[in-house]
């Protein structure tokens, strides 16, 4: 089959089995054998790429931070999370919906995924702030789209998969992610207070030392998490695949002797859903994989990768198609797919234009978290609507004025380089 030819069977078929609804590993997988064994391949091929794709030492890190995430969600962590963010914030204008975002941008540091932070989070301040009166689908709106910081603040599920598909330091992408994931929590802030006046939504906390105080010591076990991942991979003591085999570890006994909430009766739910989780990453990390291998293989990654250099003659018009692309991406296929399938057709592109890969990496991060934040995939959204138990057309709608505060941080990331970059410059990595 001709480049062309390839291009427009592959993407018709995932396009098409997307629209219909179809799991994404068939919508993934299905496209990628029928070209393979149309083109003469033999079905071993497909094993082969599969298997290749997931065969890396770097991807062990993914269970580790699955487990990791999960130890930290059951052991009573964000918990103290949640109560000390509310210290911190719950004071201003806003109250706890402030504390939906420093809580998340906090929990994102523990668990590296988005779905395990609106879940966390969500699950303990959601029920609460109806209780207090919060409108049920503003509180939702807010959980979904802060959700995202969980895959920008490291450490990342998908920073590490883009680390892979670039060989682009993992280490680097870490560092690189906190400064725009503050951006992001600062503009939702600020649309939170603007939100909070338009509802004359009162604030309900006052701020006390001592409360504070209190807070950050009971929290201090959650807080050490980060400090002890970054501050290893940073000082060289072990991996990010070994960082995350220490996160779980450290996760399991600060739940376990320190909180006192992990316990024989939970340990297997924590574990079977750290599976489930990881196996469903897995697959699609398989089935994307062996469809990326054909899009460069077959030569459609060239042929793309010219069509979109011809429209984007310089940097910036570059940048701008790319998040176009990324953010239509990111409204049908979860972010690990996302970043397999786009890396190898977008980043050539980048690097010949000038752009830094780290910096491009964010990018693309930020644009495919918050895709788990619209529809029709939304599983952020999905999550947020069930824990809120309301509607999820009213959810969606509610959120949409954080939604637009997350991609105006988005233009502010993708055109204002040092802050992806001064981090990394000044710990000269």
């Amino acid at each position: 089959m001709s480049s062309l030819t390839v291009t427009i069977i592959l993407f018709s078929l995932l396009l098409l089995l997307l629209f219909l609804n179809v799991p994404l590993v068939v919508s993934i997988g299905l496209p990628t054998a029928l070209v393979m064994l149309g083109s003469g391949m033999k079905v071993a091929t497909l094993a082969q790429r599969t298997y290749a794709s997931v065969d890396s030492f770097t991807l062990m890190a993914i269970p580790f931070f699955m487990l990791a995430g999960k130890l930290m969600e059951v052991g009573g962590m964000s918990k103290r999370i949640v109560r000390l963010a509310d210290c911190l914030v719950g004071w201003m204008a806003g109250g706890l919906a402030h504390v939906i975002v420093v809580a998340s941008a906090f929990f994102g540091a523990l668990s590296g995924s988005a779905a395990a932070t609106t879940a966390a989070i969500g699950s303990t301040l959601i029920p609460e702030m109806k209780k207090r009166g919060y409108p049920a689908d503003f509180v939702a709106g807010i959980q979904a789209v802060a959700g995202a910081l969980g895959v920008i603040i490291p450490p990342s599920i998908t920073m590490i998969m883009y680390g892979v598909c670039s060989s682009t330091s993992i280490g680097k992408l870490f560092m690189a992610g906190i400064v725009p994931g503050i951006v992001l929590a600062l503009f939702l802030m600020v649309t939170i207070a603007y939100q909070a006046k338009k509802r004359k939504i009162r604030q309900m906390n006052t701020f006390t030392m001592k409360e504070l105080g209190a807070a950050f010591l009971d929290a201090i076990p959650a807080l050490l998490v980060p400090t002890i991942i970054l501050g290893g991979i940073y000082g060289g003591i072990f991996t990010p695949t070994e960082a995350g085999a220490v996160a779980a570890t450290y996760g399991f006994l600060a739940g376990a002797f320190w909180y006192k909430e992990i316990n024989l009766e939970n340990i297997g739910s924590i574990m079977g859903g750290a599976i489930v989780n990881t196996v469903l990453v897995m697959i699609v990390v398989g089935a994307s994989g062996a469809f990326s291998w054909l899009l460069t293989s077959s030569g459609v990654s060239s042929l793309l990768g010219k069509g979109i250099s011809s429209i984007a003659s310089n940097k910036y018009i570059f940048l701008l198609v790319a998040n176009l692309i990324f953010i239509f991406i990111g409204m049908f296929i979860e972010s690990v797919a996302g970043i397999l399938i786009v890396t190898p057709i977008l980043l050539p592109i980048a690097t010949s234009l000038g752009v830094d890969p780290v910096h491009f990496g964010i990018i693309m991060v930020v644009n495919l978290a918050l895709g788990l934040t619209t529809p029709p995939v939304g599983e952020n959204q999905y999550i947020a609507a069930a824990i809120a138990e309301v509607p999820f057309e009213e959810e969606v709608k509610a959120s949409i004025p954080f939604l637009i505060a997350g991609f105006a941080a988005l233009a502010v990331i993708t055109y204002v380089e040092p802050l992806s970059l001064w981090l990394p410059g000044i710990l000269g990595m």
